[in-house]
């Protein structure tokens, strides 16, 4: 396939239709006219419920590649990172290691991650952490359960338990972040917070604790509790599931 083919349009949401370079023979093909207009006719009158993973890519890539069929490309970006949410959040240097995958391609998936990534932390700021556990776990699936590496976050509460600041504190391998106790409480201070709870994903999809990561939240309970701090959980985050230090007895 020449590069021509693959020429991309302007990102997504700049014009209703974005423009396209015509095909040699001047016309869009009926069946990927057709098949464009019945997928977004089942998504208007379905939702995205009414359509599988890779569907949705379709409907997304519709508007990075306008003139070309994105069967063949979502297909590959599925089965290359297995579903809709690791697709958006993969590295940049791995989506382009997929034929047909550009720049605009990859600008419009990480504008759709970076949505989905504001929606939801709208969902947990300066609200009552406690009472809206469910949001909050949610944010936490949305922003690391896809994640390749390891990430390191500290949600910081006031005295109402509401959620005042979200921190990355440290990025790392893909099974080892690098966290310090000491930076931790003293950010806590920074912030005049009095509760915190402590977040990282694992890439393997397993949120069972390692010996490391017990030992590394007992180090930061003790920094807290020589602060006056409140420690209230430690959540490992899985591909489809969660840990929690405190329902776990670990905390």
């Amino acid at each position: 396939m020449t590069q021509d083919a693959f020429a991309e349009a302007p990102m997504l949401f700049e014009t209703d239709e974005a423009p396209v370079q015509p095909l040699p023979s001047g016309r869009l093909p009926s069946y990927i006219k057709d098949h464009r207009k019945r997928l977004r006719e089942r998504f208007m009158s379905g939702g995205s419920a009414a359509m599988p993973d890779y569907e949705l890519l379709e409907l997304v890539l519709f508007r990075s590649i306008p003139r070309q069929d994105v069967k063949p490309l979502a297909r590959a970006l599925m089965d290359t990172f297995g579903d809709f949410n690791r697709v958006l959040t993969a590295p940049e240097e791995r989506l382009r290691q997929i034929k047909g995958v550009g720049d605009t391609v990859i600008t419009d998936l990480k504008i759709l991650e970076a949505c989905a990534h504001r929606m939801a932390r709208a969902r947990v700021m300066q609200r009552h952490v406690i009472s809206g556990w469910d949001a909050l776990l949610d944010y936490c699936h949305t922003t690391m359960a896809h994640r390749e590496t390891e990430q390191f976050r500290v949600f910081f509460l006031d005295r109402k338990n509401v959620l005042i600041a979200d921190e990355e504190q440290a990025k790392g391998t893909v099974d080892h972040v690098p966290v310090y106790p000491r930076e931790v409480a003293k950010r806590a201070l920074e912030l005049n917070a009095s509760a915190l709870i402590l977040v990282h994903n694992h890439p393997s999809g397993d949120p069972t604790p390692s010996q490391s990561d017990i030992d590394m939240t007992n180090r930061i309970q003790d920094a807290c509790l020589a602060l006056g701090l409140t420690l209230h959980d430690h959540l490992i985050i899985g591909k489809s599931n969660e840990l929690s230090f405190r329902s776990e007895g670990y905390l």
